[in-house]
């Protein structure tokens, strides 16, 4: 899990958006691993409110681009941690995939998922 600082969730590659709720973005990359990233626990019953989506199911999106900007200050407000949480929920044909926990994650500069 990330304890998310910035409030713009963007990616390390091209990937195409598979499934999105206000709060969630599930993905796939180019060599089939699926992701999920989730904003926040709990956040399903904020109904939308201090999420804004940047992508459309189905979409395919480049390194760089935004998925969710969301409050910290509206998630805190509706008692929510702010946590982020990345799922892997499908290797495809990703091998070793590991991801690095227990460490303070950076955006843009900290490798929190490897695979090959």
């Amino acid at each position: 899990m990330i304890q998310d600082q910035r409030d713009i969730i963007q990616i390390p590659e091209p990937l195409q958006v598979v499934e999105l709720g206000s709060h969630a973005c599930g993905l796939t990359l180019a060599n089939g691993l699926e992701l999920l990233i989730h904003v926040g626990i709990d956040t399903v019953d904020m109904n939308g409110d201090g999420f804004e989506l940047f992508v459309d199911e189905g979409q395919k999106v480049r390194a760089g681009d935004p998925l969710i900007q969301f409050d910290p200050e509206k998630i805190r407000a509706a008692g929510h941690p702010l946590t982020t949480m990345l799922i892997v929920t499908g290797e495809g044909d990703a091998k070793n995939v590991a991801m690095h926990s227990g460490i303070e994650a950076k955006a843009a500069e900290t490798t929190v998922i490897t695979y090959e």
